[in-house]
């Protein structure tokens, strides 16, 4: 995706980044284990063991929200990824985990600097069937701790058909980015770079981040709160093909935010994962079950294919103090 070298205005210049980290990301995502979006934010595995694990990622253009903070999908993953994999620590490296609860507390400190996840594994749920691990996290960024959080996964076997690799635990400066052969790009990469070139016009065109457009939360209203039709893809999948549970929740999250007016303050997400997600498009519909004078309730569902619902969250919201 070449650009002139005679064009170096600043808007130029982070758009020529985002596409360098979205080829990065494709050429990485070519490594069996792992999946495009943690390829594309760069995540850095920074140290995992069975007890703790701690993962982070430097914000900048590509994952920065309208705000200029770590966006929404950038925060998720990276909870998520330090949850589970401090799970999968204790087990063998390629072992397949599906996210069952998730649950994330916000203090308001600006997701900005590098931001870290610290996750702690605390064991398995007793006497029930299957294997559910329970981990919690706390993520901190420049200006302080930025959130609290738990989360439980259930040890699965992988889709019929589907071998499944270590994560590659990648550390920040490690992984220079390997050629494309060629440059030649598969069918799905190609409609991945041409996604990354709609998104980059529309936030040059229409406002808001290049990040918000590419994992698609576009928000329209209906009756008592807004829906979202999101396009599935190799831009929000998981390492089966899935959408990525991190992605999963920011959908939801970003949703519930526009069912309400710029005064309220995301404080806490409650989410609930129901069945894969799966289907060409996810409908996210959230709406609004209480809005008081200090308080906002939301609650959020995704459906997926063949009409089966996904997807289960509430947030909770708070006033914004007038400045």
């Amino acid at each position: 995706m070449p650009v002139s070298s005679s064009q170096s205005t600043p808007a130029l210049q982070t758009a020529d980044f985002i596409r360098a980290q979205v080829l990065r990301g494709i050429a990485l995502n070519r490594e069996p284990g792992y999946h495009f979006s943690g390829n594309f934010l760069d995540l850095s595995f920074d140290h995992v063991d069975p007890e703790c694990a701690e993962l982070s990622v430097d914000v900048a253009p590509h994952c920065a929200d309208h705000s200029g903070q770590l966006s929404m999908g950038g925060l998720a993953i990276l909870a998520d990824l330090a949850m589970s994999g401090v799970i999968r620590a204790g087990l063998e490296p390629f072992t397949r985990l599906a996210t069952v609860t998730m649950n994330l507390q916000f203090s308001g400190v600006p997701r900005v600097g590098r931001v870290i996840a610290r996750g702690a594994m605390h064991g398995f749920v007793q006497d029930v069937n299957g294997r559910q691990g329970m981990s919690t996290v706390s993520i901190l960024g420049d200006a302080g701790v930025v959130c609290q959080g738990s989360a439980t996964f259930m040890v699965l076997p992988p889709p019929k058909g589907v071998t499944l690799y270590p994560v590659p635990h990648r550390k920040r400066g490690q992984s220079p980015t390997p050629e494309i052969p060629k440059g030649r790009l598969t069918a799905d990469e190609k409609k991945l770079v041409a996604r990354a070139e709609q998104a980059l016009t529309q936030s040059a065109t229409e406002g808001g981040a290049f990040v918000d457009w590419f994992w698609g939360v576009q928000a329209k209203p209906i009756r008592g709160g807004v829906r979202s039709l999101v396009q599935n893809g190799m831009h929000i999948g998981n390492r089966v093909g899935h959408v990525q549970g991190g992605i999963m929740l920011s959908l939801a999250a970003l949703n519930a935010i526009a069912a309400l007016s710029d005064q309220w303050a995301l404080t806490a997400i409650s989410a609930w994962f129901i069945s894969p997600g799966e289907g060409r498009v996810l409908k996210v519909t959230s709406k609004i079950v209480h809005q008081g004078r200090l308080v906002a309730v939301v609650r959020t569902e995704v459906i997926g294919k063949s009409g089966r619902k996904v997807f289960e969250v509430v947030t909770t919201h708070a006033s914004k103090r007038n400045k």
